[in-house]
């Protein structure tokens, strides 16, 4: 019995010294001072490129180095592990070829996965009968690795396999669809909306599924009102504010509002043409950009601990932390039921010699 208890405690010390090793493999790769802050000014136009392409801003018609470099400082600040972690992305998906995509059989399949979710962003090509596509093999691969990058699903919808669905919607000539939720609220509505733009280049089609996006979130231009929204709204206690000179928040930003809808509110605050600086710095905004969390613990500033990087996988790990998921507490609960039963098992196996042995 002890000599199971050994094996199963060594089994756990095993385990653990894994998840240490991992863990110090990744920070080191990061760079220990992943933290430290980079001038954007010392990076070539294709770095900086970069970076907004994590973030998910739109560069097009940015053609001087200097404009590329403000809109960076505009929407955070760039630090080494941030610069690393982005130049690494963009490595593994030139290396990972095209991403996948789903194919939908009919409305059935259209309906359940995109209607019906209710949970998440799609972008999908429907292609009309006797057609060709709206963009190429070539430019679709561009633009679904372009869009996953921030959690956005793609998909084609053929009308050769359910073509009276497409006549009933109004897919008449091959387009592209957006599915985003219509409201803040959980399981909320959601909205189908058609790119109408006549330029099919892929920096335009995602301007224009960003600007949709942003519209989820609600967005303040005075300080009554962010006094008011500051100091109100018990109905969601957990806030996550931005405050930048930006005509509208990073793709990152917008597509965690739909993946945290119902649990975390966002909050943008426009401070361009902010009227009254004071009411920032009462509620502790020194500076911007500025990423916020305020709870009712208090507020926490998202950027100054290792690992906060201004890129959807850094945060969206940073805000399940303070919000888990359900799979996450599923598979905590599934791991606590285990632990449960091999205690229980141990103990009736010790009780058993004890009773043997008297």
């Amino acid at each position: 019995m002890w000599l199971k208890l050994f094996f199963l405690l060594l089994y756990f010390v095993v385990l653990f010294m894994l998840a240490r090793i991992f863990e110090a493999v990744v920070w080191y790769e990061t760079g220990v001072f992943s933290t430290q802050l980079v001038d954007p000014v010392t990076l070539s136009y294709k770095r900086l490129k970069t970076i907004l392409e994590c973030r998910g801003l739109g560069y097009s018609g940015l053609a001087e180095k200097k404009d590329v470099c403000e809109l960076v400082e505009k929407s955070g600040e760039l630090t080494q592990g941030e610069l690393y972690s982005a130049i690494k992305k963009e490595k593994e998906q030139t290396e990972a070829g095209d991403s996948s995509t789903t194919h939908f059989s009919g409305e059935m399949h259209f309906y359940e996965l995109v209607e019906d979710t209710k949970d998440g962003i799609w972008l999908v090509q429907v292609i009309a009968q006797d057609q060709e596509a709206l963009l190429g093999q070539s430019n679709w691969g561009k633009m679904v690795k372009k869009v996953s990058q921030f959690g956005i699903r793609t998909g084609t919808f053929n009308c050769s396999n359910d073509y009276r669905s497409c006549i009933k919607r109004g897919w008449q000539h091959s387009t592209l669809i957006m599915s985003v939720p219509q409201t803040s609220a959980s399981k909320g509505k959601v909205m189908l909306k058609e790119y109408n733009g006549r330029c099919i280049e892929t920096e335009n089609i995602f301007r224009w599924m960003t600007s949709h996006v942003a519209h989820r979130i609600k967005t303040l231009h005075q300080s009554e009102q962010l006094v008011e929204e500051w100091h109100s709204d018990q109905a969601h206690p957990v806030k996550m504010f931005l405050f930048a000179s930006l005509s509208q928040p990073p793709a990152f930003f917008s597509s965690l509002s739909v993946k945290f809808t119902g649990r975390i509110e966002f909050i943008f605050v426009d401070v361009r043409h902010w009227d009254n600086h004071s009411s920032l710095s009462e509620i502790g905004v020194t500076h911007s950009p500025a990423y916020i969390l305020k709870m009712p613990e208090g507020i926490y500033r998202y950027g100054n601990s290792t690992g906060e990087f201004l890129s959807l996988a850094a945060m969206d790990t940073f805000l399940r932390s303070v919000q888990p998921e359900v799979n996450d507490l599923f598979v905590l609960s599934l791991v606590l039921i285990n632990l449960l039963a091999w205690m229980d098992l141990f103990i009736t196996q010790a009780n058993d010699g004890f009773l043997h042995l008297h």
